[in-house]
Protein backbone atom coordinates (compact mmCIF):
# COMPACT_ATOMS: atom_id res chain seq x y z
CA UNK A 1 0.00 0.00 0.00
CA UNK A 2 1.25 3.48 -0.79
CA UNK A 3 2.32 5.34 2.29
CA UNK A 4 1.99 8.90 1.01
CA UNK A 5 1.72 11.19 -1.97
CA UNK A 6 5.45 11.29 -2.55
CA UNK A 7 5.22 7.96 -4.31
CA UNK A 8 2.77 9.34 -6.82
CA UNK A 9 4.86 8.07 -9.69
CA UNK A 10 3.86 4.56 -8.71
CA UNK A 11 0.25 5.28 -9.57
CA UNK A 12 0.85 7.63 -12.51
CA UNK A 13 0.12 5.05 -15.16
CA UNK A 14 0.60 5.85 -18.81
CA UNK A 15 -2.84 6.67 -20.09
CA UNK A 16 -2.59 7.63 -23.75
CA UNK A 17 -4.91 10.60 -23.18
CA UNK A 18 -4.28 13.79 -25.19
CA UNK A 19 -2.74 16.74 -23.32
CA UNK A 20 -4.66 19.66 -24.82
CA UNK A 21 -5.93 21.77 -21.89
CA UNK A 22 -4.41 25.11 -20.84
CA UNK A 23 -5.05 26.98 -17.58
CA UNK A 24 -7.74 29.01 -19.38
CA UNK A 25 -9.45 25.84 -20.55
CA UNK A 26 -9.32 24.36 -17.04
CA UNK A 27 -10.72 27.58 -15.53
CA UNK A 28 -13.52 27.54 -18.08
CA UNK A 29 -14.25 23.88 -17.29
CA UNK A 30 -14.52 24.86 -13.62
CA UNK A 31 -16.89 27.73 -14.39
CA UNK A 32 -18.82 25.45 -16.73
CA UNK A 33 -19.39 22.96 -13.91
CA UNK A 34 -20.08 25.47 -11.10
CA UNK A 35 -22.44 27.93 -12.80
CA UNK A 36 -25.38 25.93 -14.04
CA UNK A 37 -28.29 24.28 -12.30
CA UNK A 38 -27.29 26.01 -9.07
CA UNK A 39 -27.85 29.51 -10.43
CA UNK A 40 -30.72 28.72 -12.77
CA UNK A 41 -32.70 26.25 -10.65
CA UNK A 42 -31.70 25.22 -7.12
CA UNK A 43 -30.89 28.81 -6.08
CA UNK A 44 -34.64 29.50 -5.95
CA UNK A 45 -35.32 27.02 -3.13
CA UNK A 46 -32.28 28.28 -1.19
CA UNK A 47 -33.48 31.90 -1.43
CA UNK A 48 -37.01 30.89 -0.39
CA UNK A 49 -35.59 29.21 2.70
CA UNK A 50 -32.95 31.70 3.80
CA UNK A 51 -34.23 34.97 2.33
CA UNK A 52 -31.61 37.60 1.47
CA UNK A 53 -29.46 36.04 4.20
CA UNK A 54 -28.75 33.19 1.79
CA UNK A 55 -25.70 35.18 0.69
CA UNK A 56 -24.16 34.19 4.04
CA UNK A 57 -24.57 30.55 3.03
CA UNK A 58 -22.99 31.25 -0.35
CA UNK A 59 -20.08 32.88 1.49
CA UNK A 60 -19.77 29.91 3.86
CA UNK A 61 -19.82 27.49 0.94
CA UNK A 62 -17.34 29.64 -0.94
CA UNK A 63 -14.98 29.71 2.05
CA UNK A 64 -15.36 25.96 2.63
CA UNK A 65 -14.73 25.27 -1.04
CA UNK A 66 -11.86 27.76 -1.05
CA UNK A 67 -10.03 25.86 1.68
CA UNK A 68 -10.92 22.59 -0.03
CA UNK A 69 -9.79 23.85 -3.43
CA UNK A 70 -6.38 24.66 -1.99
CA UNK A 71 -6.17 21.10 -0.65
CA UNK A 72 -7.20 19.76 -4.05
CA UNK A 73 -4.59 22.02 -5.62
CA UNK A 74 -1.88 20.65 -3.33
CA UNK A 75 -2.82 17.09 -4.21
CA UNK A 76 -3.09 17.94 -7.92
CA UNK A 77 0.40 19.42 -7.82
CA UNK A 78 1.78 16.30 -6.13
CA UNK A 79 -0.23 13.73 -8.10
CA UNK A 80 -0.95 15.02 -11.62
CA UNK A 81 -3.08 12.04 -12.66
CA UNK A 82 -6.79 11.55 -13.27
CA UNK A 83 -8.97 10.29 -10.44
CA UNK A 84 -9.72 13.42 -8.40
CA UNK A 85 -10.49 12.78 -4.73
CA UNK A 86 -10.34 9.02 -5.27
CA UNK A 87 -6.60 9.12 -6.04
CA UNK A 88 -5.94 11.67 -3.31
CA UNK A 89 -7.75 9.60 -0.68
CA UNK A 90 -5.76 6.52 -1.66
CA UNK A 91 -2.43 8.22 -1.04
CA UNK A 92 -3.62 9.47 2.37
CA UNK A 93 -5.92 6.82 3.82
CA UNK A 94 -5.43 3.68 1.77
CA UNK A 95 -7.55 1.47 -0.41
CA UNK A 96 -10.88 1.09 1.36
CA UNK A 97 -11.33 4.82 2.01
CA UNK A 98 -10.34 5.51 -1.59
CA UNK A 99 -13.03 3.09 -2.72
CA UNK A 100 -15.60 4.85 -0.54
CA UNK A 101 -14.61 8.19 -2.07
CA UNK A 102 -14.82 6.78 -5.59
CA UNK A 103 -18.25 5.43 -4.75
CA UNK A 104 -19.29 8.83 -3.35
CA UNK A 105 -18.02 10.56 -6.50
CA UNK A 106 -20.34 8.34 -8.51
CA UNK A 107 -23.16 10.22 -6.77
CA UNK A 108 -21.52 13.59 -7.30
CA UNK A 109 -20.94 13.28 -11.02
CA UNK A 110 -23.29 10.72 -12.53
CA UNK A 111 -26.26 11.06 -10.22
CA UNK A 112 -25.79 14.82 -9.96
CA UNK A 113 -26.06 15.01 -13.71
CA UNK A 114 -29.58 13.58 -13.48
CA UNK A 115 -30.69 16.70 -11.59
CA UNK A 116 -28.99 18.94 -14.14
CA UNK A 117 -30.64 17.05 -17.01
CA UNK A 118 -34.07 17.58 -15.44
CA UNK A 119 -33.38 21.31 -14.96
CA UNK A 120 -32.07 21.55 -18.53
CA UNK A 121 -35.28 19.94 -19.75
CA UNK A 122 -37.45 22.51 -17.92
CA UNK A 123 -35.67 25.47 -19.48
CA UNK A 124 -35.52 23.83 -22.91
CA UNK A 125 -39.25 23.21 -22.82
CA UNK A 126 -39.81 26.84 -21.83
CA UNK A 127 -37.65 27.94 -24.74
CA UNK A 128 -39.69 25.79 -27.15
CA UNK A 129 -42.93 27.24 -25.76
CA UNK A 130 -41.67 30.77 -26.43
CA UNK A 131 -41.26 29.96 -30.11
CA UNK A 132 -44.64 28.22 -30.32
CA UNK A 133 -43.52 24.58 -30.11
CA UNK A 134 -45.37 22.53 -27.48
CA UNK A 135 -44.40 18.99 -26.57
CA UNK A 136 -46.92 16.57 -25.00
CA UNK A 137 -46.72 16.85 -21.21
CA UNK A 138 -46.02 13.12 -20.83
CA UNK A 139 -42.76 13.58 -22.78
CA UNK A 140 -41.43 16.43 -20.60
CA UNK A 141 -41.67 15.04 -17.07
CA UNK A 142 -40.46 12.01 -15.15
CA UNK A 143 -42.69 9.13 -14.14
CA UNK A 144 -42.35 9.71 -10.40
CA UNK A 145 -43.37 13.37 -10.58
CA UNK A 146 -46.28 12.63 -12.94
CA UNK A 147 -47.58 9.88 -10.64
CA UNK A 148 -47.38 12.17 -7.60
CA UNK A 149 -49.25 15.03 -9.27
CA UNK A 150 -51.77 12.95 -11.30
CA UNK A 151 -52.12 15.90 -13.68
CA UNK A 152 -52.19 16.16 -17.47
CA UNK A 153 -48.99 14.17 -17.92
CA UNK A 154 -50.58 11.21 -16.13
CA UNK A 155 -54.05 11.40 -17.64
CA UNK A 156 -52.92 12.08 -21.22
CA UNK A 157 -50.07 9.56 -21.35
CA UNK A 158 -50.54 6.45 -23.51
CA UNK A 159 -51.02 3.27 -21.51
CA UNK A 160 -49.53 -0.07 -22.55
CA UNK A 161 -50.31 -3.13 -20.49
CA UNK A 162 -51.53 -0.94 -17.63
CA UNK A 163 -48.26 1.07 -17.58
CA UNK A 164 -48.36 4.81 -18.27
CA UNK A 165 -45.70 5.73 -20.84
CA UNK A 166 -44.12 8.82 -19.28
CA UNK A 167 -40.54 9.99 -19.77
CA UNK A 168 -38.55 13.22 -19.93
CA UNK A 169 -37.51 13.19 -23.58
CA UNK A 170 -35.38 16.41 -23.55
CA UNK A 171 -33.43 15.14 -20.52
CA UNK A 172 -32.77 11.82 -22.25
CA UNK A 173 -31.73 13.50 -25.50
CA UNK A 174 -29.25 15.90 -23.90
CA UNK A 175 -27.71 13.02 -21.97
CA UNK A 176 -27.29 11.06 -25.22
CA UNK A 177 -25.79 14.01 -27.13
CA UNK A 178 -23.32 14.92 -24.36
CA UNK A 179 -22.27 11.28 -23.94
CA UNK A 180 -21.52 11.15 -27.67
CA UNK A 181 -19.58 14.43 -27.56
CA UNK A 182 -17.44 13.31 -24.60
CA UNK A 183 -16.88 9.96 -26.31
CA UNK A 184 -15.41 11.47 -29.47
CA UNK A 185 -12.82 13.70 -27.79
CA UNK A 186 -11.60 16.26 -25.28
CA UNK A 187 -10.72 18.87 -27.91
CA UNK A 188 -14.30 18.91 -29.20
CA UNK A 189 -15.68 18.97 -25.66
CA UNK A 190 -13.35 21.83 -24.72
CA UNK A 191 -14.49 23.99 -27.64
CA UNK A 192 -18.17 23.46 -26.83
CA UNK A 193 -17.60 24.09 -23.12
CA UNK A 194 -15.69 27.33 -23.68
CA UNK A 195 -18.41 28.63 -26.00
CA UNK A 196 -21.14 27.78 -23.48
CA UNK A 197 -19.23 29.50 -20.65
CA UNK A 198 -18.87 32.72 -22.62
CA UNK A 199 -22.57 32.69 -23.50
CA UNK A 200 -23.81 32.11 -19.96
CA UNK A 201 -21.42 34.57 -18.29
CA UNK A 202 -22.45 37.28 -20.76
CA UNK A 203 -26.13 36.68 -20.08
CA UNK A 204 -25.66 36.51 -16.29
CA UNK A 205 -23.97 39.92 -16.46
CA UNK A 206 -26.99 41.14 -18.44
CA UNK A 207 -29.39 39.66 -15.85
CA UNK A 208 -27.56 41.50 -13.06
CA UNK A 209 -27.35 44.75 -15.02
CA UNK A 210 -31.07 44.76 -15.87
CA UNK A 211 -32.21 43.35 -12.52
CA UNK A 212 -30.54 46.13 -10.54
CA UNK A 213 -33.16 48.59 -11.83
CA UNK A 214 -36.00 46.49 -10.37
CA UNK A 215 -34.57 46.01 -6.88
CA UNK A 216 -36.75 47.11 -3.97
CA UNK A 217 -34.46 47.43 -0.94
CA UNK A 218 -37.38 46.56 1.35
CA UNK A 219 -37.15 43.04 -0.05
CA UNK A 220 -33.73 42.70 1.62
CA UNK A 221 -35.45 42.95 5.02
CA UNK A 222 -38.70 41.03 4.37
CA UNK A 223 -41.44 40.54 6.93
CA UNK A 224 -41.23 37.05 8.39
CA UNK A 225 -43.99 34.86 9.89
CA UNK A 226 -43.69 36.77 13.19
CA UNK A 227 -44.42 40.08 11.48
CA UNK A 228 -40.84 41.32 11.90
CA UNK A 229 -38.47 42.62 9.26
CA UNK A 230 -35.25 40.61 9.02
CA UNK A 231 -32.36 39.99 6.65
CA UNK A 232 -32.69 36.35 7.70
CA UNK A 233 -36.50 35.97 7.96
CA UNK A 234 -36.27 32.32 9.04
CA UNK A 235 -33.21 32.81 11.19
CA UNK A 236 -29.85 31.21 10.66
CA UNK A 237 -31.56 27.83 10.65
CA UNK A 238 -33.48 28.89 7.55
CA UNK A 239 -30.23 29.95 5.90
CA UNK A 240 -28.59 26.60 6.69
CA UNK A 241 -31.68 24.72 5.46
CA UNK A 242 -30.65 25.65 1.94
CA UNK A 243 -27.23 24.04 2.22
CA UNK A 244 -28.06 21.11 -0.10
CA UNK A 245 -29.29 23.45 -2.83
CA UNK A 246 -26.47 25.97 -2.46
CA UNK A 247 -23.65 23.47 -2.13
CA UNK A 248 -24.86 21.69 -5.25
CA UNK A 249 -23.90 24.86 -7.08
CA UNK A 250 -20.28 24.47 -5.98
CA UNK A 251 -19.54 20.80 -6.43
CA UNK A 252 -18.21 21.17 -9.95
CA UNK A 253 -14.86 22.77 -9.18
CA UNK A 254 -13.28 19.44 -8.31
CA UNK A 255 -14.14 18.18 -11.80
CA UNK A 256 -11.11 20.16 -12.96
CA UNK A 257 -8.84 17.74 -11.10
CA UNK A 258 -10.14 14.80 -13.16
CA UNK A 259 -8.57 16.42 -16.25
CA UNK A 260 -5.01 16.02 -14.93
CA UNK A 261 -3.82 13.70 -17.68
CA UNK A 262 -5.21 15.98 -20.39
CA UNK A 263 -3.69 19.21 -19.00
CA UNK A 264 -0.58 20.57 -20.70
CA UNK A 265 1.10 21.47 -17.39
CA UNK A 266 -1.02 19.83 -14.67
CA UNK A 267 1.18 20.67 -11.67
CA UNK A 268 0.97 24.37 -12.45
CA UNK A 269 -2.36 24.75 -14.26
CA UNK A 270 -4.72 22.45 -12.32
CA UNK A 271 -4.41 24.43 -9.06
CA UNK A 272 -4.85 27.72 -10.91
CA UNK A 273 -7.87 26.47 -12.82
CA UNK A 274 -9.63 25.29 -9.65
CA UNK A 275 -8.95 28.41 -7.62
CA UNK A 276 -9.68 30.92 -10.41
CA UNK A 277 -13.01 29.28 -11.28
CA UNK A 278 -14.07 29.10 -7.63
CA UNK A 279 -13.34 32.77 -6.92
CA UNK A 280 -15.14 33.94 -10.07
CA UNK A 281 -18.21 31.80 -9.40
CA UNK A 282 -18.52 32.73 -5.71
CA UNK A 283 -18.60 36.43 -6.62
CA UNK A 284 -21.22 35.74 -9.33
CA UNK A 285 -23.45 33.75 -6.96
CA UNK A 286 -23.38 36.37 -4.19
CA UNK A 287 -24.27 39.22 -6.56
CA UNK A 288 -26.92 37.14 -8.32
CA UNK A 289 -28.62 36.10 -5.06
CA UNK A 290 -28.69 39.73 -3.90
CA UNK A 291 -30.33 40.79 -7.15
CA UNK A 292 -32.92 37.98 -6.97
CA UNK A 293 -33.91 38.61 -3.36
CA UNK A 294 -34.02 42.35 -4.06
CA UNK A 295 -36.34 41.95 -7.04
CA UNK A 296 -38.90 39.68 -5.34
CA UNK A 297 -40.29 38.64 -1.96
CA UNK A 298 -38.13 35.72 -0.90
CA UNK A 299 -40.95 33.16 -0.63
CA UNK A 300 -41.94 33.80 -4.25
CA UNK A 301 -38.58 32.41 -5.38
CA UNK A 302 -39.47 28.79 -4.54
CA UNK A 303 -39.69 27.88 -8.23
CA UNK A 304 -37.61 25.82 -10.61
CA UNK A 305 -36.69 28.80 -12.79
CA UNK A 306 -36.14 31.73 -10.37
CA UNK A 307 -34.25 33.96 -12.82
CA UNK A 308 -37.02 33.81 -15.39
CA UNK A 309 -39.71 34.14 -12.70
CA UNK A 310 -38.45 37.43 -11.27
CA UNK A 311 -38.56 39.08 -14.69
CA UNK A 312 -42.06 37.73 -15.28
CA UNK A 313 -43.10 39.45 -12.04
CA UNK A 314 -41.86 42.76 -13.43
CA UNK A 315 -43.29 42.20 -16.93
CA UNK A 316 -39.86 42.16 -18.57
CA UNK A 317 -40.89 39.53 -21.09
CA UNK A 318 -37.93 39.87 -23.43
CA UNK A 319 -35.58 38.71 -20.66
CA UNK A 320 -37.40 35.39 -20.31
CA UNK A 321 -36.18 34.12 -23.68
CA UNK A 322 -32.64 35.33 -23.02
CA UNK A 323 -32.56 33.61 -19.63
CA UNK A 324 -33.86 30.39 -21.12
CA UNK A 325 -31.08 30.45 -23.72
CA UNK A 326 -28.51 31.13 -21.00
CA UNK A 327 -29.89 28.33 -18.83
CA UNK A 328 -29.77 25.82 -21.67
CA UNK A 329 -26.16 26.82 -22.42
CA UNK A 330 -25.17 26.83 -18.74
CA UNK A 331 -26.58 23.43 -17.93
CA UNK A 332 -25.30 21.91 -21.16
CA UNK A 333 -21.78 22.83 -20.05
CA UNK A 334 -22.38 21.38 -16.56
CA UNK A 335 -23.54 18.06 -17.98
CA UNK A 336 -20.56 18.08 -20.31
CA UNK A 337 -17.98 18.57 -17.55
CA UNK A 338 -19.56 16.07 -15.18
CA UNK A 339 -19.89 13.55 -17.99
CA UNK A 340 -16.17 13.98 -18.65
CA UNK A 341 -15.19 13.66 -15.01
CA UNK A 342 -16.90 10.40 -14.05
CA UNK A 343 -15.32 8.15 -16.73
CA UNK A 344 -11.85 9.32 -15.71
CA UNK A 345 -12.48 8.41 -12.07
CA UNK A 346 -13.67 4.96 -13.13
CA UNK A 347 -10.61 4.68 -15.36
CA UNK A 348 -8.35 5.32 -12.36
CA UNK A 349 -10.22 2.83 -10.19
CA UNK A 350 -10.01 0.24 -12.95
CA UNK A 351 -6.26 0.71 -13.26
CA UNK A 352 -6.00 -0.19 -9.59
CA UNK A 353 -8.13 -3.29 -10.05
CA UNK A 354 -11.08 -1.99 -8.03
CA UNK A 355 -13.28 -2.09 -11.14
CA UNK A 356 -13.15 -4.49 -14.11
CA UNK A 357 -10.31 -3.89 -16.57
CA UNK A 358 -12.77 -2.84 -19.27
CA UNK A 359 -13.25 0.54 -17.54
CA UNK A 360 -9.65 1.61 -18.18
CA UNK A 361 -9.71 1.02 -21.93
CA UNK A 362 -8.79 4.03 -24.08
CA UNK A 363 -10.50 4.35 -27.46
CA UNK A 364 -7.80 3.82 -30.14
CA UNK A 365 -9.10 6.63 -32.36
CA UNK A 366 -10.58 9.24 -30.01
CA UNK A 367 -8.12 8.71 -27.11
CA UNK A 368 -10.90 8.88 -24.53
CA UNK A 369 -12.03 6.30 -21.92
CA UNK A 370 -14.68 5.02 -24.31
CA UNK A 371 -16.31 2.19 -22.34
CA UNK A 372 -16.43 4.22 -19.10
CA UNK A 373 -18.03 7.10 -21.01
CA UNK A 374 -20.79 4.85 -22.37
CA UNK A 375 -21.46 3.39 -18.92
CA UNK A 376 -21.64 6.91 -17.46
CA UNK A 377 -24.25 7.81 -20.06
CA UNK A 378 -26.31 4.78 -19.04
CA UNK A 379 -25.94 5.51 -15.32
CA UNK A 380 -27.34 9.00 -15.94
CA UNK A 381 -29.90 8.07 -18.58
CA UNK A 382 -31.66 5.08 -17.01
CA UNK A 383 -32.57 6.75 -13.65
CA UNK A 384 -33.99 9.73 -15.58
CA UNK A 385 -36.91 7.43 -16.34
CA UNK A 386 -37.96 6.85 -12.73
CA UNK A 387 -36.39 9.30 -10.25
CA UNK A 388 -37.02 13.01 -9.53
CA UNK A 389 -35.08 16.21 -8.90
CA UNK A 390 -35.45 16.57 -5.13
CA UNK A 391 -34.14 13.12 -4.34
CA UNK A 392 -31.12 13.56 -6.60
CA UNK A 393 -30.25 17.03 -5.26
CA UNK A 394 -30.17 15.89 -1.62
CA UNK A 395 -28.34 12.69 -2.50
CA UNK A 396 -25.55 14.45 -4.39
CA UNK A 397 -24.66 17.28 -1.99
CA UNK A 398 -24.04 15.08 1.04
CA UNK A 399 -21.76 12.73 -0.92
CA UNK A 400 -19.72 15.66 -2.22
CA UNK A 401 -19.26 17.21 1.21
CA UNK A 402 -18.15 13.83 2.53
CA UNK A 403 -15.54 13.60 -0.24
CA UNK A 404 -14.32 17.14 0.50
CA UNK A 405 -13.92 16.33 4.20
CA UNK A 406 -11.67 13.40 3.37
CA UNK A 407 -9.59 15.40 0.89
CA UNK A 408 -8.91 18.09 3.50
CA UNK A 409 -8.22 15.44 6.13
CA UNK A 410 -5.86 13.69 3.73
CA UNK A 411 -3.63 16.76 3.46
CA UNK A 412 -3.20 16.70 7.24
CA UNK A 413 -1.88 13.13 7.09
CA UNK A 414 0.79 13.51 4.42
CA UNK A 415 4.22 15.05 5.10
CA UNK A 416 5.06 18.55 3.95
CA UNK A 417 7.40 18.80 0.97
CA UNK A 418 10.09 21.29 -0.06
CA UNK A 419 9.07 23.99 -2.49
CA UNK A 420 9.66 23.33 -6.19
CA UNK A 421 9.64 26.04 -8.82
CA UNK A 422 6.64 25.99 -11.14
CA UNK A 423 4.45 23.91 -8.81
CA UNK A 424 1.65 24.94 -6.46
CA UNK A 425 2.46 24.73 -2.75
CA UNK A 426 -0.16 24.94 -0.04
CA UNK A 427 0.91 27.73 2.35
CA UNK A 428 1.75 26.33 5.78
CA UNK A 429 0.30 28.16 8.78
CA UNK A 430 0.89 26.39 12.07
CA UNK A 431 -2.53 25.75 13.64
CA UNK A 432 -1.15 24.70 17.02
CA UNK A 433 -2.38 27.82 18.78
CA UNK A 434 -4.43 29.51 16.05
CA UNK A 435 -7.09 26.81 15.63
CA UNK A 436 -7.81 26.33 19.36
CA UNK A 437 -8.01 30.12 19.57
CA UNK A 438 -10.52 30.29 16.70
CA UNK A 439 -12.58 27.54 18.33
CA UNK A 440 -12.58 29.29 21.72
CA UNK A 441 -13.57 32.60 20.10
CA UNK A 442 -16.46 30.93 18.26
CA UNK A 443 -17.76 29.41 21.50
CA UNK A 444 -17.53 32.77 23.33
CA UNK A 445 -19.38 34.58 20.53
CA UNK A 446 -22.15 31.97 20.49
CA UNK A 447 -22.44 32.15 24.27
CA UNK A 448 -22.68 35.92 24.67
CA UNK A 449 -24.50 37.03 21.51
CA UNK A 450 -28.23 37.54 22.33
CA UNK A 451 -29.37 35.89 19.11
CA UNK A 452 -27.37 32.72 19.82
CA UNK A 453 -26.90 32.52 23.60
CA UNK A 454 -29.45 29.70 23.80
CA UNK A 455 -27.55 27.79 21.14
CA UNK A 456 -25.71 25.31 23.36
CA UNK A 457 -28.59 24.47 25.76
CA UNK A 458 -30.89 23.92 22.77
CA UNK A 459 -28.48 21.38 21.32
CA UNK A 460 -29.62 18.90 23.95
CA UNK A 461 -33.33 19.53 23.50
CA UNK A 462 -34.61 16.49 21.60
CA UNK A 463 -38.32 17.14 22.20
CA UNK A 464 -38.85 18.18 18.57
CA UNK A 465 -38.33 15.11 16.33
CA UNK A 466 -37.76 17.35 13.31
CA UNK A 467 -34.64 18.80 14.97
CA UNK A 468 -33.13 15.58 16.29
CA UNK A 469 -30.86 15.05 13.28
CA UNK A 470 -29.68 18.66 13.37
CA UNK A 471 -28.87 18.42 17.08
CA UNK A 472 -27.07 15.09 16.79
CA UNK A 473 -24.93 16.19 13.85
CA UNK A 474 -24.15 19.52 15.53
CA UNK A 475 -23.04 17.79 18.74
CA UNK A 476 -20.82 15.47 16.69
CA UNK A 477 -19.44 18.53 14.90
CA UNK A 478 -18.41 20.23 18.15
CA UNK A 479 -16.84 17.04 19.48
CA UNK A 480 -14.90 16.79 16.21
CA UNK A 481 -13.72 20.40 16.57
CA UNK A 482 -12.43 19.80 20.09
CA UNK A 483 -10.65 16.62 18.97
CA UNK A 484 -9.06 18.43 16.03
CA UNK A 485 -7.93 21.26 18.31
CA UNK A 486 -6.11 18.73 20.50
CA UNK A 487 -4.40 17.08 17.51
CA UNK A 488 -3.57 20.47 15.98
CA UNK A 489 -1.77 21.39 19.20
CA UNK A 490 0.08 18.08 19.44
CA UNK A 491 1.00 17.59 15.78
CA UNK A 492 1.41 21.20 14.57
CA UNK A 493 -1.13 20.69 11.80
CA UNK A 494 -1.53 23.16 8.93
CA UNK A 495 -4.38 25.64 9.36
CA UNK A 496 -5.77 25.72 5.79
CA UNK A 497 -6.68 22.02 5.42
CA UNK A 498 -7.88 22.03 9.02
CA UNK A 499 -10.27 24.90 8.29
CA UNK A 500 -11.40 23.13 5.12
CA UNK A 501 -12.20 20.00 7.09
CA UNK A 502 -14.09 21.97 9.76
CA UNK A 503 -16.11 24.18 7.40
CA UNK A 504 -17.18 21.24 5.21
CA UNK A 505 -18.07 19.26 8.34
CA UNK A 506 -20.17 22.18 9.54
CA UNK A 507 -22.08 22.26 6.26
CA UNK A 508 -22.87 18.58 6.80
CA UNK A 509 -24.86 19.56 9.92
CA UNK A 510 -27.41 21.15 7.57
CA UNK A 511 -28.30 17.80 6.03
CA UNK A 512 -31.60 16.18 6.98
CA UNK A 513 -32.27 12.68 8.30
CA UNK A 514 -33.44 11.70 4.81
CA UNK A 515 -30.10 12.82 3.34
CA UNK A 516 -28.17 10.73 5.84
CA UNK A 517 -30.41 7.69 5.41
CA UNK A 518 -29.88 7.48 1.66
CA UNK A 519 -26.20 8.25 2.00
CA UNK A 520 -25.65 5.32 4.38
CA UNK A 521 -27.72 3.03 2.16
CA UNK A 522 -25.50 3.98 -0.78
CA UNK A 523 -22.42 3.62 1.44
CA UNK A 524 -23.49 0.09 2.43
CA UNK A 525 -24.05 -0.92 -1.21
CA UNK A 526 -20.57 0.38 -2.04
CA UNK A 527 -18.97 -1.73 0.68
CA UNK A 528 -20.75 -4.82 -0.63
CA UNK A 529 -19.37 -4.17 -4.13
CA UNK A 530 -15.88 -3.54 -2.74
CA UNK A 531 -15.67 -6.73 -0.73
CA UNK A 532 -17.34 -8.77 -3.48
CA UNK A 533 -15.03 -7.57 -6.27
CA UNK A 534 -12.64 -4.69 -5.58
CA UNK A 535 -10.76 -6.16 -2.62
CA UNK A 536 -10.17 -9.50 -4.35
CA UNK A 537 -8.96 -7.97 -7.62
CA UNK A 538 -7.04 -4.97 -6.30
CA UNK A 539 -3.59 -4.52 -7.80
CA UNK A 540 -2.65 -2.50 -4.75
CA UNK A 541 -3.61 -5.12 -2.18
CA UNK A 542 -0.41 -5.87 -0.19
CA UNK A 543 -1.40 -9.50 0.42
CA UNK A 544 -1.90 -10.11 -3.32
CA UNK A 545 1.30 -8.24 -4.13
CA UNK A 546 3.19 -10.56 -1.81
Amino acid sequence: MLANADVADDISHGSGLKRTLSVRDLTFFGIAAIIGAGSFSSMGSACASGGPGVIILFMLCGVACGFTAMCYAEFASRIPVAGSAYTYAYTSFGEIIAWIIGWALLMEYSIGNIYVAFAWSDYFENLLNLIGVHMPSWTTTNYRAAHAELGDAWTQAPVIGGLHIIFDLPALLINFLITWLVYVGVQESKNVSNLMVMVKLSIIVLVIAVGIFYIDIDNWTPINDLGERSFMPNGFGGVMAGVAAVFFAYIGFDAVSTMAEEAKNPQRDLPRGMIYSLVICTIVYIILSLVLTGMAYYKDLAVGDPLAEVFKMHDVGWMEAIISIAAVAAMTSVILVFQMGQPRIWMSMSRDGLLPKKFEEIHPKYKTPGFSTIVTGLVVGIPILFTDETFVLDFTSIATLFAFVLVCGGILLIPRRPKEKGKFHLPYINARLVFPGILALAIVILSVTPATQQYFPNLFDFSDPALVTAHVTTIIFWLLCVTLAVFAFIKNWSLIPLMGLVTCSYLLTGMTARNWLWFFVWFAIGLVVYFAYGRRHSRLNPQKAA
